[in-house]
């Protein structure tokens, strides 16, 4: 197989590649690396004995996701403040199951849970392959995917929402956080509203969730203070993860993305992620 043909098998296969290995670590650099890992092993295996080369694939990048996940969790124990994973930026095209909720959910769950779970139920992979890719048996890949179901059930509940009333709130909070608005601000928030932001103790940010409507109005009246010194800059309204935001550029040059997640009308959740590490493929773009 001559070096074009290994590439015509491989570069269709590549997003759906990159999609699992996302799903897995929560990391868009991490994933990349996978799937550039499992390629390098593609040049190295003898292709002419595969006979479902997305199969092969699927189960090279699901084992390596593994791996990875070991280290991930004690990076993690270790973490400065609230996670989040890195946020994906996602056409209408693009948009499946996955919501940021779900993708923090998604943390309880063991290695192999995780993986039941996501290539059964996300990426409609039979058990039986699931079985080969994890080293267990069918009835155990069940069991597995099951218990994940149990325990991210809350979160993988979809949004009745329509993506544009979703950032038509997001436009409406943008200005409001901004300019100090704290009337318009109040009545986009739910009562219990609850603000999280990942700065991975790289740059200025909250190290606890800040819960309630009062207590979040007050953060960005007092954040109001420094907009009104260096405003953000709007890069532009997007859906990140599933659920509808924005990407600005701070004070010091520095982007950010903010989430919300909508119920009934109200914000009650806002995912803010500041840690540059997490934003570097962003910067690529912007």
């Amino acid at each position: 197989m001559t070096d074009q043909e290994v590439m015509a098998t491989f570069d269709p296969l590549r997003p759906r590649l990159c999609r699992i290995a996302y799903r897995m670590l929560g990391s868009i650099v991490e994933a990349e690396d996978v799937v550039q890992e499992a390629f390098l092993r593609w040049l190295d295996t003898d292709r002419d004995a595969v006979r479902e080369p997305a199969a092969f694939l699927r189960r090279v990048v699901t084992r390596l996701c593994l791996d990875q996940l070991k280290s991930a969790r004690r990076r993690r124990e270790t973490y400065i403040g609230p996670w989040l994973p890195e946020p994906m930026v996602e056409e209408s095209d693009e948009i499946d199951d996955i919501t940021l909720p779900l993708m923090m959910a998604l943390e309880r769950l063991s290695p192999l849970e995780r993986a039941a779970f996501l290539l059964h139920d996300v990426f409609g992979v039979s058990f039986d392959e699931i079985a080969k890719t994890i080293g267990r048996k069918p009835a155990t890949c069940r069991r597995l995917a099951s218990r994940a179901r149990v325990n991210v059930r809350n979160a993988r509940r979809r949004f009745d929402i329509p993506p544009e009333q979703g950032l038509e709130i997001a436009s409406a909070f943008f200005a409001a956080s901004r300019s100090g608005n704290v009337q318009q601000l109040r009545s986009l928030l739910a009562t219990d509203t609850v603000v999280l932001t990942d700065g991975g103790g790289k740059t200025g940010a909250p190290r606890r969730p800040i819960a309630g409507v009062d207590n979040v109005v007050r953060l960005f009246a007092s954040l109001g203070l420094i907009f009104a010194k260096s405003m953000s800059k709007l890069v532009g309204y997007e859906v990140i993860n599933g659920l509808p935001g924005f990407i600005t550029i701070e004070e010091g040059a520095r982007l950010q993305t903010t989430a919300l997640e909508i119920r009934d009308g109200r914000i009650t959740m806002v995912y803010v992620t500041r840690n540059p590490e997490k934003l570097r493929h962003l910067y690529a773009l912007h």
